[in-house]
């Protein structure tokens, strides 16, 4: 109840703040709070804005599995061979500063300009920060865990499906949730260069034409749906952790 409570202050004072800031700088700057919401269910009204939803939604979804097994899977194969992992991780590191903007005419180059595009660059984003922290995590993994699978004798993969990913399942769902946020990111990017469908190319299509309603009510929903999954992601992880 009292964390309900927070919750509903916080979203109250972001309204207010949001409705003070549109009375500062005017309509034509931002819109306010009620407008937004009514521009949002009049789009959620038409059948073609749910086609750029679910253009979007298969880039993404595509994208995002592709980051969790690959992170995933590579960063328990290097933090379990520590001198792979010592050489992968700072070529890792570097490789994530790279702005991903200044890529994308490869990506491009290499997969065209349908969604398979997208969907790179949505995995571009997502895979190393997952891979960092499931590769981490088995570092800070206690020893016995692993000692316990060597003495049962149990296989590579058996190890790995039975006695480190539950142990460090937590820590990975602190990386699931920033590649997550991550991958959405670099999906709504894609489109907004090289689209012609999608939420990323309606907000271009908005900027261009200087629809502060539109943008403003395409950022409410995007907002709303990396919060919801944000959310309950942070609940599993606290129910993992309790127990």
């Amino acid at each position: 109840m009292p964390r309900l409570a927070g919750t509903l202050i916080v979203l109250l004072t972001f309204i207010l703040l949001w409705q003070g800031f549109h009375l500062l700088v005017g309509a034509s700057a931002i819109a306010s709070p009620l407008q937004t919401v009514v521009k949002l269910g009049s789009l959620l009204g038409t059948g073609e804005f749910w086609l750029n939803i679910s253009e979007t939604m298969r880039a993404f979804v595509a994208a995002f599995l592709l980051s969790l097994l690959g992170g995933i899977s590579l960063g328990i194969v290097l933090g379990v061979r520590k001198l792979a992992g010592n050489v992968a991780e700072p070529i890792l590191t570097t490789l994530y500063s790279i702005p991903k903007v200044v890529l994308y005419p490869l990506v491009l180059l290499c997969f065209g300009l349908g969604i398979s595009a997208k969907i790179a660059f949505g995995v571009m984003h997502g895979l190393i920060p997952i891979t960092l922290f499931s590769m981490n995590a088995i570092r800070q993994m206690k020893p016995v865990y692993r000692r316990t699978s060597q003495v049962m004798r149990l296989s590579p993969s058996q190890s790995a499906f039975t006695v480190i990913l539950p142990a460090i399942l937590p820590e990975i769902i602190s990386g699931v949730r920033l590649g997550f946020s991550l991958t959405l990111l670099g999906v709504l990017i894609g489109e907004m260069f090289a689209s012609q469908r999608g939420l990323g190319f309606l907000l271009t299509s908005a900027i261009n034409l200087g629809q502060i309603d539109t943008i403003m009510a395409i950022a409410l929903l995007l907002t709303v749906f990396a919060v919801s999954c944000n959310s309950l992601m942070m609940l599993f992880n606290r129910q993992l952790t309790h127990r």
